[in-house]
């Protein structure tokens, strides 16, 4: 059984938005995106793929289809496959955010 410590999975890079894998299987994936302030993952789509953001630290900004909304410390949302998704740290502090995605593209 693999067993992993949240803390170990909270890596930044001042160049962009880092992924730091936790799980991964064919058929599934677990992240912790880190963002630093002003960093963002730009909207894109996955034809195939459901997308879950949970936020753990931080506020960010989340596109979900044409609509924005600023997310806080346990909240969350999801993308569905075919739906164009991003965020953006649009404040001074990091923001970290655990992901899904099923199936992983």
């Amino acid at each position: 059984m693999k067993v992993v410590k949240l803390s170990d999975y909270q890596q930044f890079s001042s160049e962009k938005m880092k992924k730091n894998n936790m799980f991964q299987t064919e058929r599934f994936f677990c992240d912790v995106y880190c963002f630093e302030p002003g960093q963002e993952q730009k909207g894109h789509i996955h034809g195939e793929q459901d997308k879950v953001y949970l936020v753990l630290e931080g506020q960010g900004t989340f596109q979900v289809g044409s609509e924005q909304q600023v997310l806080g410390p346990g909240e969350g949302t999801m993308a569905p496959a075919g739906a164009e998704h991003g965020v953006k740290n649009h404040t001074g502090q990091r923001l970290k955010v655990l992901v899904f995605v099923a199936p992983n593209p």
